[in-house]
Protein backbone atom coordinates (compact mmCIF):
# COMPACT_ATOMS: atom_id res chain seq x y z
CA UNK A 1 0.00 0.00 0.00
CA UNK A 2 0.88 3.20 -1.07
CA UNK A 3 2.60 5.42 1.82
CA UNK A 4 -0.29 8.39 1.13
CA UNK A 5 -3.28 6.52 2.33
CA UNK A 6 -5.00 6.38 5.30
CA UNK A 7 -4.66 3.26 6.97
CA UNK A 8 -1.04 1.10 6.35
CA UNK A 9 -1.70 -2.50 5.89
CA UNK A 10 1.18 -5.52 5.36
CA UNK A 11 1.41 -9.05 6.77
CA UNK A 12 4.60 -9.88 8.40
CA UNK A 13 5.73 -13.63 9.56
CA UNK A 14 2.03 -14.08 9.68
CA UNK A 15 0.98 -11.01 11.86
CA UNK A 16 -1.77 -8.58 10.11
CA UNK A 17 -0.42 -5.43 10.68
CA UNK A 18 -2.70 -2.06 10.99
CA UNK A 19 -1.17 1.42 11.65
CA UNK A 20 -3.60 4.44 11.39
CA UNK A 21 -2.11 6.67 9.18
CA UNK A 22 -2.89 10.67 9.70
CA UNK A 23 -0.36 11.68 11.91
CA UNK A 24 -1.53 15.24 12.01
CA UNK A 25 -5.09 14.87 12.58
CA UNK A 26 -3.59 12.25 15.23
CA UNK A 27 -5.32 9.37 13.47
CA UNK A 28 -8.73 10.33 13.49
CA UNK A 29 -10.59 7.99 11.72
CA UNK A 30 -12.83 9.06 9.13
CA UNK A 31 -15.45 7.09 6.64
CA UNK A 32 -12.55 5.15 4.28
CA UNK A 33 -10.27 4.18 7.46
CA UNK A 34 -13.41 2.40 8.78
CA UNK A 35 -14.29 0.68 5.32
CA UNK A 36 -10.59 -0.47 4.92
CA UNK A 37 -10.04 -1.86 8.25
CA UNK A 38 -13.81 -3.79 7.87
CA UNK A 39 -12.40 -5.61 4.27
CA UNK A 40 -8.63 -6.18 5.92
CA UNK A 41 -10.25 -7.68 9.02
CA UNK A 42 -12.84 -9.79 7.05
CA UNK A 43 -10.13 -10.93 4.61
CA UNK A 44 -7.67 -12.00 7.26
CA UNK A 45 -10.24 -13.66 9.86
CA UNK A 46 -10.43 -16.18 6.66
CA UNK A 47 -6.57 -16.34 5.49
CA UNK A 48 -4.80 -19.13 7.42
CA UNK A 49 -1.58 -17.49 7.03
CA UNK A 50 -2.86 -15.04 9.34
CA UNK A 51 -2.32 -15.97 12.81
CA UNK A 52 -2.79 -12.14 14.73
CA UNK A 53 -3.39 -8.70 14.12
CA UNK A 54 -1.73 -5.92 15.58
CA UNK A 55 -2.73 -2.54 15.71
CA UNK A 56 -1.24 0.89 15.91
CA UNK A 57 -0.91 4.54 14.85
CA UNK A 58 1.74 6.61 13.17
CA UNK A 59 3.47 9.30 14.65
CA UNK A 60 4.31 10.26 18.45
CA UNK A 61 0.65 11.26 19.34
CA UNK A 62 -1.23 8.24 19.94
CA UNK A 63 -3.56 5.55 18.27
CA UNK A 64 -6.03 7.82 17.72
CA UNK A 65 -8.17 11.02 19.00
CA UNK A 66 -11.72 9.70 17.82
CA UNK A 67 -13.51 10.15 14.47
CA UNK A 68 -13.23 13.17 12.14
CA UNK A 69 -15.72 15.44 14.05
CA UNK A 70 -15.42 18.19 11.06
CA UNK A 71 -16.96 15.89 8.61
CA UNK A 72 -19.77 14.67 11.06
CA UNK A 73 -20.36 18.75 11.75
CA UNK A 74 -21.06 19.18 7.81
CA UNK A 75 -23.47 16.33 7.66
CA UNK A 76 -25.08 17.19 10.76
CA UNK A 77 -25.72 20.88 8.97
CA UNK A 78 -26.82 19.02 5.56
CA UNK A 79 -28.93 16.00 5.51
CA UNK A 80 -26.90 14.18 8.05
CA UNK A 81 -26.54 11.02 5.71
CA UNK A 82 -23.21 10.82 5.34
CA UNK A 83 -22.79 10.52 9.44
CA UNK A 84 -25.20 7.96 10.00
CA UNK A 85 -23.66 5.83 7.39
CA UNK A 86 -20.32 6.57 9.11
CA UNK A 87 -21.58 5.48 12.42
CA UNK A 88 -23.61 2.54 11.32
CA UNK A 89 -20.21 1.11 9.63
CA UNK A 90 -18.04 2.00 12.46
CA UNK A 91 -20.34 0.18 15.10
CA UNK A 92 -20.02 -3.00 12.67
CA UNK A 93 -16.44 -2.44 12.58
CA UNK A 94 -16.34 -2.32 16.79
CA UNK A 95 -18.76 -4.96 16.72
CA UNK A 96 -16.14 -7.39 14.37
CA UNK A 97 -13.14 -6.49 17.01
CA UNK A 98 -15.74 -7.82 19.80
CA UNK A 99 -16.17 -10.82 18.49
CA UNK A 100 -12.96 -11.62 16.20
CA UNK A 101 -11.75 -14.84 15.87
CA UNK A 102 -8.13 -14.33 16.00
CA UNK A 103 -5.80 -12.43 18.44
CA UNK A 104 -6.51 -8.70 17.90
CA UNK A 105 -3.44 -7.11 19.61
CA UNK A 106 -4.50 -2.67 19.81
CA UNK A 107 -1.56 -0.73 21.00
CA UNK A 108 -2.84 1.96 23.37
CA UNK A 109 -0.51 4.46 23.35
CA UNK A 110 -0.64 8.15 23.48
CA UNK A 111 -4.06 9.18 22.92
CA UNK A 112 -6.75 7.33 23.23
CA UNK A 113 -10.32 8.92 22.75
CA UNK A 114 -13.79 8.10 21.44
CA UNK A 115 -13.61 6.09 18.14
CA UNK A 116 -10.00 5.61 19.30
CA UNK A 117 -11.12 3.35 21.91
CA UNK A 118 -14.05 1.41 19.33
CA UNK A 119 -10.86 0.21 17.48
CA UNK A 120 -9.24 -1.02 20.74
CA UNK A 121 -11.05 -1.64 23.46
CA UNK A 122 -12.69 -4.34 22.29
CA UNK A 123 -10.03 -6.32 21.47
CA UNK A 124 -8.49 -9.50 22.82
CA UNK A 125 -5.18 -7.81 23.53
CA UNK A 126 -5.24 -4.82 24.80
CA UNK A 127 -1.77 -2.95 25.56
CA UNK A 128 -1.83 0.61 27.78
CA UNK A 129 1.34 2.50 28.32
CA UNK A 130 3.00 5.01 30.15
CA UNK A 131 1.71 7.72 27.58
CA UNK A 132 -2.37 6.11 27.48
CA UNK A 133 -4.01 9.43 27.91
CA UNK A 134 -7.90 7.90 26.97
CA UNK A 135 -11.08 9.63 27.26
CA UNK A 136 -14.59 9.06 26.42
CA UNK A 137 -15.08 12.83 25.79
CA UNK A 138 -18.55 13.47 23.75
CA UNK A 139 -20.58 15.18 26.66
CA UNK A 140 -17.92 18.05 25.56
CA UNK A 141 -19.04 18.70 21.79
CA UNK A 142 -22.93 17.52 22.64
CA UNK A 143 -22.98 14.03 21.77
CA UNK A 144 -23.16 10.30 23.92
CA UNK A 145 -20.24 7.94 23.85
CA UNK A 146 -20.68 5.57 21.31
CA UNK A 147 -18.55 2.99 19.70
CA UNK A 148 -19.02 0.64 21.92
CA UNK A 149 -18.26 2.57 24.90
CA UNK A 150 -20.81 2.61 27.35
CA UNK A 151 -20.53 -1.51 27.35
CA UNK A 152 -17.06 -0.72 28.90
CA UNK A 153 -18.22 2.26 30.90
CA UNK A 154 -21.36 0.07 32.57
CA UNK A 155 -19.34 -2.55 33.32
CA UNK A 156 -16.12 -0.65 35.14
CA UNK A 157 -15.94 -1.34 38.51
CA UNK A 158 -18.14 0.99 41.31
CA UNK A 159 -19.25 3.93 39.29
CA UNK A 160 -16.02 4.82 37.84
CA UNK A 161 -17.79 4.68 34.60
CA UNK A 162 -20.17 6.72 35.40
CA UNK A 163 -17.65 9.54 36.30
CA UNK A 164 -15.61 8.84 33.13
CA UNK A 165 -18.77 9.00 30.53
CA UNK A 166 -20.66 12.37 32.68
CA UNK A 167 -16.84 14.21 33.14
CA UNK A 168 -14.94 13.24 29.89
CA UNK A 169 -11.96 13.56 31.65
CA UNK A 170 -9.11 12.02 30.56
CA UNK A 171 -7.40 8.71 32.96
CA UNK A 172 -4.02 7.26 32.11
CA UNK A 173 -2.94 3.70 30.80
CA UNK A 174 -2.86 1.84 34.88
CA UNK A 175 -6.98 3.48 35.22
CA UNK A 176 -7.55 1.86 32.06
CA UNK A 177 -6.87 -0.92 33.25
CA UNK A 178 -8.23 -0.82 36.41
CA UNK A 179 -11.64 0.64 33.92
CA UNK A 180 -11.78 -3.00 31.64
CA UNK A 181 -10.46 -0.87 28.67
CA UNK A 182 -7.29 -2.60 28.73
CA UNK A 183 -5.49 -5.77 29.97
CA UNK A 184 -1.61 -5.28 29.99
CA UNK A 185 0.92 -2.35 30.69
CA UNK A 186 4.17 -1.98 28.27
CA UNK A 187 5.84 0.90 28.60
CA UNK A 188 6.19 2.81 25.66
CA UNK A 189 10.16 2.08 25.24
CA UNK A 190 9.28 -1.36 25.11
CA UNK A 191 6.53 -0.65 22.34
CA UNK A 192 9.49 -1.72 19.79
CA UNK A 193 10.64 -5.19 21.64
CA UNK A 194 7.26 -5.92 22.06
CA UNK A 195 6.50 -6.06 18.66
CA UNK A 196 9.35 -7.29 17.61
CA UNK A 197 8.94 -10.65 20.48
CA UNK A 198 5.31 -10.89 18.61
CA UNK A 199 6.27 -10.79 15.18
CA UNK A 200 8.72 -13.04 16.19
CA UNK A 201 7.22 -16.19 18.74
CA UNK A 202 3.63 -14.66 19.20
CA UNK A 203 1.16 -12.95 21.38
CA UNK A 204 2.02 -14.89 24.33
CA UNK A 205 5.40 -14.69 24.06
CA UNK A 206 5.40 -10.81 23.38
CA UNK A 207 2.97 -10.10 26.63
CA UNK A 208 4.77 -12.27 28.73
CA UNK A 209 8.75 -10.75 27.68
CA UNK A 210 7.27 -7.32 27.78
CA UNK A 211 3.83 -6.39 30.21
CA UNK A 212 4.89 -5.28 33.85
CA UNK A 213 2.84 -4.58 37.00
CA UNK A 214 1.31 -1.22 36.37
CA UNK A 215 0.97 1.37 38.88
CA UNK A 216 -1.80 1.84 41.05
CA UNK A 217 -4.54 3.67 39.33
CA UNK A 218 -5.29 6.91 41.09
CA UNK A 219 -8.77 6.71 39.52
CA UNK A 220 -9.71 3.45 41.32
CA UNK A 221 -8.37 4.50 44.58
CA UNK A 222 -10.87 7.42 44.50
CA UNK A 223 -13.94 5.35 44.38
CA UNK A 224 -14.73 6.28 48.18
CA UNK A 225 -16.22 9.92 46.67
CA UNK A 226 -17.29 8.18 43.13
CA UNK A 227 -19.42 6.08 44.41
CA UNK A 228 -20.85 7.66 46.80
CA UNK A 229 -22.03 10.84 44.40
CA UNK A 230 -22.45 9.03 40.92
CA UNK A 231 -25.35 6.95 42.96
CA UNK A 232 -27.57 10.00 42.50
CA UNK A 233 -30.84 9.13 40.73
CA UNK A 234 -30.63 12.24 38.07
CA UNK A 235 -27.52 14.30 36.77
CA UNK A 236 -28.71 17.44 38.62
CA UNK A 237 -28.35 15.26 42.01
CA UNK A 238 -24.88 13.70 40.78
CA UNK A 239 -23.64 17.20 40.46
CA UNK A 240 -25.15 18.59 44.11
CA UNK A 241 -23.04 15.80 45.71
CA UNK A 242 -19.96 16.46 44.20
CA UNK A 243 -20.48 20.03 45.11
CA UNK A 244 -21.52 19.14 48.95
CA UNK A 245 -18.34 16.39 48.77
CA UNK A 246 -15.44 17.60 50.88
CA UNK A 247 -13.20 16.24 48.25
CA UNK A 248 -11.69 18.31 46.35
CA UNK A 249 -11.59 16.06 42.89
CA UNK A 250 -15.41 15.87 43.67
CA UNK A 251 -15.57 19.61 43.47
CA UNK A 252 -13.91 19.67 40.08
CA UNK A 253 -16.03 16.26 38.87
CA UNK A 254 -19.04 18.88 39.71
CA UNK A 255 -17.30 21.86 37.54
CA UNK A 256 -16.36 19.69 34.55
CA UNK A 257 -20.37 18.08 34.12
CA UNK A 258 -21.17 21.98 34.67
CA UNK A 259 -19.49 22.78 31.52
CA UNK A 260 -20.92 19.88 29.42
CA UNK A 261 -23.90 19.58 27.37
CA UNK A 262 -26.75 19.46 29.70
CA UNK A 263 -28.79 17.26 27.31
CA UNK A 264 -25.60 15.04 26.93
CA UNK A 265 -24.74 14.53 30.17
CA UNK A 266 -28.67 13.54 30.93
CA UNK A 267 -28.70 11.02 28.02
CA UNK A 268 -25.33 9.95 28.71
CA UNK A 269 -26.23 9.02 32.58
CA UNK A 270 -29.27 6.94 31.34
CA UNK A 271 -27.57 5.44 28.30
CA UNK A 272 -24.64 3.84 30.82
CA UNK A 273 -27.56 3.03 33.17
CA UNK A 274 -29.10 1.15 30.37
CA UNK A 275 -26.11 0.00 29.11
CA UNK A 276 -25.59 -2.68 32.04
CA UNK A 277 -28.37 -4.15 31.69
CA UNK A 278 -28.18 -5.03 27.92
CA UNK A 279 -26.58 -8.61 27.26
CA UNK A 280 -24.15 -8.03 24.30
CA UNK A 281 -21.85 -5.14 23.21
CA UNK A 282 -23.85 -5.56 20.46
CA UNK A 283 -27.07 -4.65 21.70
CA UNK A 284 -25.52 -1.41 23.24
CA UNK A 285 -24.17 -0.59 20.23
CA UNK A 286 -27.93 -0.63 18.46
CA UNK A 287 -28.64 1.64 21.82
CA UNK A 288 -25.92 3.70 21.10
CA UNK A 289 -26.94 4.32 17.12
CA UNK A 290 -29.77 5.07 18.02
CA UNK A 291 -28.48 8.12 20.44
CA UNK A 292 -25.72 9.21 17.97
CA UNK A 293 -28.47 9.45 14.95
CA UNK A 294 -30.63 11.21 17.89
CA UNK A 295 -27.91 13.55 18.59
CA UNK A 296 -27.44 14.55 14.85
CA UNK A 297 -30.84 15.92 14.84
CA UNK A 298 -30.24 17.97 18.13
CA UNK A 299 -28.93 21.75 18.41
CA UNK A 300 -25.78 20.83 21.04
CA UNK A 301 -23.51 18.48 18.49
CA UNK A 302 -23.33 21.13 15.90
CA UNK A 303 -22.74 23.87 18.78
CA UNK A 304 -20.41 22.09 20.55
CA UNK A 305 -18.43 20.77 17.75
CA UNK A 306 -18.56 24.90 16.56
CA UNK A 307 -16.84 25.58 19.50
CA UNK A 308 -14.47 23.09 20.03
CA UNK A 309 -13.20 22.40 16.54
CA UNK A 310 -14.48 24.82 13.89
CA UNK A 311 -14.46 28.58 15.26
CA UNK A 312 -12.40 27.39 18.44
CA UNK A 313 -14.44 29.94 20.73
CA UNK A 314 -14.34 27.03 23.42
CA UNK A 315 -18.15 29.15 24.35
CA UNK A 316 -20.67 26.84 23.55
CA UNK A 317 -24.28 27.86 23.96
CA UNK A 318 -26.13 24.70 24.95
CA UNK A 319 -29.59 24.13 25.02
CA UNK A 320 -31.55 23.10 27.18
CA UNK A 321 -28.90 25.60 29.03
CA UNK A 322 -29.18 23.83 31.81
CA UNK A 323 -29.52 19.90 33.74
CA UNK A 324 -32.41 20.86 35.40
CA UNK A 325 -34.35 22.31 32.56
CA UNK A 326 -33.87 19.24 30.88
CA UNK A 327 -37.20 17.43 30.77
CA UNK A 328 -37.87 13.08 30.72
CA UNK A 329 -38.72 13.27 27.61
CA UNK A 330 -36.43 15.05 26.10
CA UNK A 331 -33.72 12.41 27.11
CA UNK A 332 -36.47 9.45 26.31
CA UNK A 333 -36.58 10.53 22.57
CA UNK A 334 -32.85 9.86 22.44
CA UNK A 335 -33.54 5.94 22.75
CA UNK A 336 -36.62 6.21 20.10
CA UNK A 337 -35.65 3.77 17.60
CA UNK A 338 -33.74 4.47 14.07
CA UNK A 339 -35.16 5.72 10.89
CA UNK A 340 -32.76 2.17 9.84
CA UNK A 341 -31.89 0.60 12.65
CA UNK A 342 -28.51 -1.11 12.98
CA UNK A 343 -28.45 -4.61 12.05
CA UNK A 344 -25.51 -7.19 12.34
Amino acid sequence: MGENEDVLVSVDRGVGLITLNRPKAINSLNHGMVTTMSQVLAEWERDDAVRAVLVDGAGERGLCAGGDIVAIYHSARADGSEARQFWYDEYLLNAHIGRYRKPYVALMDGIVMGGGVGISAHGRVRIATDTTKMAMPEVGIGFIPDVGGTWILSRAPGLLGLHAALTGVTFNGADAIAMGFADHYVPHDRLQSFRETLLGDGVDAAVAAHACEPPASELAAQRDWIDECYAGQSATDIVAALRGHHAGPANEAADLIASRSPISVSVTLEAVRRAAKLATLEDVLRQEYRTSCASLRSHDLVEGIRAQVIDKDRNPKWSPASLAAVTPADVEAYFAPADRELEF
